[in-house]
C-alpha cells in the first residue's frame, strides 16, 4: 500500500508518495512547490489562498496516479498563526477532498523527530538530537529512537522570517547577516537540551545545503556555505548549485540556525534523510496497523 502527505509549509508545499520497506520507507514520488505563505501579517491575501489550494488539489491528484491511497494534508508555523486559517483549510478541502490538520508546534516536534530517526539506516543507541528549520519556525528535539521524544523547544523563527527582516541587499551584506545571527543567538539563549551522542537536520534549509556544502553541517562548513553565498547574487548561486533562487535567498538565514543549533548541541549535524512527512505517514501507518 503506499501513503502519501503534503506538508504544507511556509516556504514551500511539498508531497511525498512512499510506501513501506524494512520497517522505514521507500520514496515513490517527492514534488515541492514554492508557495511562499510567510510574510504576511494577520490574514493570508486571497490570491495565496487560491494558490496554495490549487497546489494541493494538483498534489492529491498526482499522489492519486501514484496508487496512493491514504493522503494526509497538514500545515505548520505560517497557517498556524493565520487569522483566516479555517477560510484556507476549507478552500484546500474544497479543491482537493482532503482535510489539512494544523499542526502545533509539538507535533511538528515529535513528527519531524520521528520521521528523521526511524529512516537511518542504522538507529544510533542513546540521546538523539534533531533540528528542523522550516521557513516560519524551527524545532529541537532531543530523544531515543525506541522511547522518542524526551525534550523539544519550538520556536516562531524560521528562515523565511529572518530573511524577510534582515536580508535585504544581493548577496547579503555582513552587517545583515550580523543582524541575523544576533537575532538568533537571542532565541537560543538560555536553553540547556540534553547531551546527545548524534545529532541531524531535517527541513528544506537542510536538504538543499547537500549540494553546496555537503551532508555534514559544523561550523566550518556553514561558514564556508556562507562565504559563498556572500560572494554571488542569488541567481548565480542558484545556477551554479542548481538550487531554486527562492531557497538561495533564504538559505543565509537557515545556515545560521542550523549553525546556532550545532553550537548549542555540541555536535554537528548530519543533513537526515526523512523529517516531517516521513514521520505523519509512519505515524499514520502505525495508526493502521494498531
Amino acid at each position: 500500500m503506499r501513503w502519501a502527505c503534503i506538508d504544507i509549509g511556509s516556504n514551500t508545499t511539498r508531497l511525498l508518495v512512499a510506501e513501506p520497506e524494512d520497517g522505514a520507507l521507500r520514496e515513490v514520488l517527492s514534488q515541492r512547490t514554492f508557495t511562499r505563505l510567510r510574510g504576511h501579517e494577520g490574514a493570508i491575501p486571497d490570491d495565496k489562498v487560491r494558490l496554495v489550494a490549487d497546489t494541493v488539489a494538483s498534489q492529491v491528484r498526482l499522489a492519486r496516479e501514484c496508487g496512493a491511497h491514504d493522503i494526509r494534508a497538514v500545515a505548520t508555523a505560517a497557517i498556524r498563526g493565520a487569522a483566516n486559517r479555517d477560510e484556507l483549510c476549507d478552500a484546500i478541502h474544497r479543491a482537493s477532498g482532503v482535510r489539512v490538520a494544523v499542526l502545533s508546534g509539538d507535533d511538528e516536534a515529535r513528527l519531524a523527530f520521528a520521521g528523521a530517526t526511524r529512516m537511518l539506516r542504522r538507529a544510533p543507541e542513546g540521546t538523539v538530537a534533531v533540528v528542523d528549520v522550516g521557513g516560519g519556525s524551527s524545532e529541537l528535539v532531543c530523544g531515543t529512537v525506541e522511547g522518542g521524544v524526551e525534550w523539544s523547544a519550538s520556536f516562531r523563527v524560521g528562515s523565511g522570517y529572518l530573511a524577510d527582516h534582515y536580508l535585504r541587499s544581493d548577496p547579503p551584506s555582513a552587517a545583515e547577516l550580523e543582524s541575523v545571527r544576533s537575532h538568533v543567538a537571542g532565541v537560543f539563549e538560555g536553553l540547556e537540551p540534553p547531551r546527545s551522542g548524534a545529532a541531524y537536520a531535517v527541513g528544506g534549509s537542510a536538504t538543499s545545503l547537500r549540494r553546496l556544502i555537503g551532508a555534514v553541517l559544523d561550523h566550518e562548513t556553514l561558514g564556508r556555505g556562507i562565504r559563498v553565498l556572500s560572494d554571488a547574487p542569488c541567481d548565480e548561486v542558484a545556477r551554479r548549485f542548481e538550487i531554486h533562487p527562492e531557497r538561495v535567498r533564504v538559505l543565509p538565514a537557515g545556515m545560521l540556525l542550523l549553525d546556532a543549533a550545532s553550537t548549542l548541541l555540541g555536535a554537528p549535524l548530519q543533513i537526515a534523510g526523512g523529517g516531517l512527512r516521513e514521520g505523519v505517514i509512519l505515524e499514520r501507518m502505525g495508526d493502521f496497523e494498531s
